[in-house]
């Protein structure tokens, strides 16, 4: 069961779009953004509150690839593996990723929520390639040792954040 805070906001967000059927993608959109998940336990409430069947929510839910069930980590990282990154070796700056943040392909998100790792197949980025995006920044001409790099810089970001929160 999810916290009252969860459905706080999905009262203030669906007040926002207003309770009605057509508002269903917009609000799993803006509670995904609030998240960087949505929450399976909110879909029988939100279908509720704009008046369709639980089943309708749970369709469209899981009928656009974008909308995740799964909590993802601050930094969601994606690495194209299209066919100019593939070629251009995106699969060894995917190893080096997996290997730093002790992911695999059966897990991509680290204990400690920081990073979630995906494969692509396109960012739209070919002339640029390989290309890494974390949370739609886009990072061209990658290579193991500069996703690496990128990494490091994200983990220290966190770390001051962290620090900040403290004081």
């Amino acid at each position: 069961m999810l916290e009252k805070a969860y459905y706080e906001k999905a009262d203030e967000i669906i007040g926002f779009h207003g309770p009605k059927p057509s508002s269903l993608i917009p609000i799993i959109q803006d509670i995904q953004s609030e998240y960087c998940y949505l929450p399976a336990e909110l879909l029988p409430y939100i279908a509720d509150k704009i008046g369709i069947p639980e089943s309708k929510a749970f369709s469209v839910a899981t009928f656009y690839e974008n909308i995740s069930f799964d909590p993802k980590g601050k930094y969601v990282i994606k690495v194209c593996n299209g066919t100019a990154c593939h070629v251009r070796r995106s699969m060894g700056i995917l190893s080096r990723l997996r290997e730093e943040l002790g992911l695999s392909e059966s897990k991509n998100t680290t204990d400690d929520m920081l990073f979630t790792l995906e494969i692509v197949s396109c960012l739209g980025a070919c002339g640029l390639a390989p290309v890494m995006t974390v949370n739609d920044k886009v990072y061209p001409a990658m290579t193991p040792d500069s996703a690496s790099e990128v990494i490091a810089m994200l983990k220290k970001e966190a770390e001051n954040q962290n620090d900040e929160q403290n004081n």
